[in-house]
């Protein structure tokens, strides 16, 4: 008998299918803990015959995740991010951490035509998914005024000097859909430096793997059903030295007037997206990417979204939701053909 283990992300969830009610094999280590608002799980297969300092591995974690939210949190007043939300329009330095994904956000901005924008928060606030409540959707006037206010254009990065400027000192920023990514790949990073690799790094059901899992074989990945059947996978992928990420808008939206309010506002309109698709899930070899263009293609839609993808050369997998209540699953040609249909039995499988 197999039973999912479930980590649920802020906007998606990523199974991780293994033997229930049993300890650790005997040369798997699990570790796991709290970071950026979100939970994060890390196995490491240690080879036969190495002694690993448990203790030593933990606190390299640690020291690695905490890192990057003293950097990028919006919810730290002394992270780097939060200091520069807060500064006029000079030049502000950054740290070498920050300027990358800084600048991975803005490739990816430009590339999807701003369907990605880490500047679009005072626009999720204004529809009600921010700290404050609202009492009602944002009027024409606001919605116009925010997305004058607002947009990756409104940032500029000078890689020389290491430096970002905004031109509108009231422009904030906000890495929720990359950052967590970027951890993800920092901490697969730092176990390759220890000496293990082979590994699985998971933060907010962002996800990394190396190598082989405990039973020597590829890792499985499963991406949850998005109608909420008790987290029960709709694929399971194999994947081996790659990441993976998975974005929805299946958790976090409410109803007015019948109308169904997506947390995911499109920066290009300061709207809701309205579209059918409800989940989408991009493998890439950076876990920051692949967390970012996930949340692009949410914005974009199965339409929009199908172009990119196949203009870019992605490995994206979409589940639209049908008239009827159902979904339909749609693999991009460079998806893993493997173990990728609907149906209970892709359930079952090693982690």
């Amino acid at each position: 008998m197999i039973l999912p283990a479930i980590f649920v992300g802020a906007l998606f969830l990523v199974v991780f299918l293994r033997q229930p009610a049993a300890p650790s094999l005997p040369n798997e280590l699990v570790l796991t803990g709290r970071t950026m608002g979100t939970a994060f799980t890390v196995k490491i297969v240690v080879p036969p015959g190495v002694d690993v300092d448990e203790e030593e591995v933990s606190t390299a974690i640690r020291e690695t995740v905490d890192d990057v939210d003293f950097r990028m949190s919006t919810y730290r007043p002394d992270s780097e991010l939060s200091r520069f939300n807060d500064a006029d329009s000079s030049p502000f330095e950054i740290s070498p951490a920050l300027f990358e994904v800084l600048t991975e956000a803005a490739r990816v901005s430009k590339i999807s035509g701003g369907a990605f924008d880490i500047t679009v928060g005072p626009l999720v606030d204004a529809w009600g998914f921010g700290p404050e409540p609202v009492t009602s959707p944002p009027d024409e006037a606001t919605i116009e005024r925010l997305l004058h206010d607002h947009g990756y254009t409104h940032l500029e990065l000078d890689a020389g000097g290491l430096t970002v400027q905004k031109d509108n000192p009231r422009l904030r920023c906000d890495l929720s859909a990359i950052a967590k990514g970027y951890a993800v790949d920092r901490v697969a990073l730092r176990l390759e430096g220890l000496g293990l690799y082979d590994y699985m790094v998971e933060i907010g059901g962002e996800v990394r793997v190396a190598g082989r899992n405990a039973a020597g074989k590829t890792w499985r990945i499963g991406v949850e059903r998005p109608d909420g059947e008790g987290g029960q996978p709709w694929v399971a992928v194999a994947l081996m030295d790659t990441a993976m990420a998975t974005s929805g808008d299946y958790r976090n939206y409410y109803e007015r007037d019948g109308v169904r309010i997506s947390h995911t506002i499109d920066p290009r309109t300061g709207r809701p997206i309205s579209h059918s698709l409800a989940s989408v899930s991009v493998i890439h070899p950076s876990c920051m990417t692949a967390d970012a263009l996930a949340t692009a293609l949410s914005v974009l839609g199965p339409d929009e979204g199908r172009k990119f993808v196949e203009r870019e050369g992605l490995a994206a997998f979409f589940l639209i939701r049908t008239e009827d209540g159902e979904f339909d699953a749609w693999a991009s040609d460079n998806w893993p053909g493997e173990n990728t249909v609907g149906g209970p039995d892709v359930a079952h499988g090693e982690s």
